[in-house]
């Protein structure tokens, strides 16, 4: 298999039927005689996989991916890269954001480039509020002071990997995924690819506010220990107060001076009290990722996974003219 195209779905009834127009077309487009295009239904609650059935049904390239209930996005392109068999493997999300027709020169790049990933990085994004774009720059930032792992801005899962890159990828069993930071620590040459993410299709986002809070947390917990070392000048910075206050306290008492009021002092216990709550807070989230590490269940359960009987038929060269004779 040259090419596997993975697009995780959740309640996208709206636009599967052009998404897989889309895609079909620019595989057929693309420099490759073999490809799968791999849709995972991470449960949706439309029509999204009666849709994706009639879809393996009418055409032999499609496979359905069904998950047991919904597994949240990282789990559901997880599932569908588990089940990859191409040479490359094709990235994006079903709302058409991301243009598929920009798998031929993403191809091209990597094959005459060498190179392991080409990942869509955005220039502009149309149809997002200023709060959501403000919110995106402001979590990049925030990514890219924290983590220990260098994490382009401005890049989603959009992308395309070679074999080698995916089966490293698959290999890395952690619980809580965030793929794109997960790929871009296992290196290899990666490139690049700038482009216009389009609005979406059709539908809402299935990523409301909370959701991308969660994300970010996930994000920022996955690759990085810096926010347990914020403990250490919190507390260095209460040492030294606390000394100071200690050496106020001594210098009054010597000096006749009396300290009036219990202002100051409940001030002063809230402020440590909630200094060594927000450490506590910190170490109970890794503790907490812990827990869930060391359970070792399965990231996600398949419930049934669909292939047309029939095998495609790879893609036909164009046929040579044969050469004109030659008169005699």
């Amino acid at each position: 298999m040259d090419l596997s195209v993975v697009v995780p779905c959740y309640n996208e009834e709206e636009s599967l039927a052009e998404l897989h127009r889309r895609v079909l077309a620019a595989c057929k487009a693309a420099p490759v005689k073999t490809f799968e295009i791999i849709l995972v239904n991470d449960g949706s609650r439309d029509q999204t996989l009666s849709i994706m059935q009639d879809l393996v049904k009418a055409d032999p390239h499609v496979v359905s991916v069904n998950l047991s209930r919904n597994h949240g996005h990282q789990l559901a392109l997880s599932a569908g890269l588990a089940e990859a068999k191409g040479a490359y493997i094709f990235v994006l999300d079903a709302d058409l954001q991301d243009p598929p027709e920009l798998l031929t020169p993403m191809l091209n790049r990597a094959k005459t480039g060498g190179i392991d990933v080409v990942y869509g990085q955005r220039a502009a994004r149309q149809g997002e509020t200023w709060f959501k774009l403000f919110c995106a720059k402001t979590f990049y930032r925030v990514l890219s002071f924290l983590s220990e792992t260098e994490i382009p801005e401005n890049v989603g899962d959009f992308r395309l990997m070679s074999r080698r890159v995916l089966d490293t990828l698959l290999s890395m069993p952690e619980q809580q995924r965030f793929i794109r930071g997960m790929i871009a620590w296992i290196g290899f040459k990666q490139e690049a690819f700038l482009y216009e993410r389009d609005a979406r299709y059709a539908g809402v986002t299935k990523y409301p506010f909370l959701k991308l809070i969660s994300f970010a947390i996930d994000a920022i917990a996955s690759f990085s220990v810096r926010p347990l070392r914020i403990a250490i000048p919190f507390a260095l910075f209460g040492a030294f107060l606390a000394g100071v206050l200690g050496l106020g306290a001594v210098y009054s008492y010597f000096t006749g001076g009396t300290i009036t009021g219990w202002t100051s002092l409940a001030c002063i216990i809230t402020g440590f009290a909630s200094l060594q709550l927000l450490c506590i807070a910190l170490i109970g989230e890794y503790v907490g990722r812990m827990y869930i590490e060391v359970k070792r269940r399965p990231l996600f359960i398949v419930a049934d996974l669909m292939r047309s009987p029939k095998k495609a038929a790879p893609k036909r060269a164009p046929a040579k003219k044969a050469p004109a004779k030659k008169a005699r």
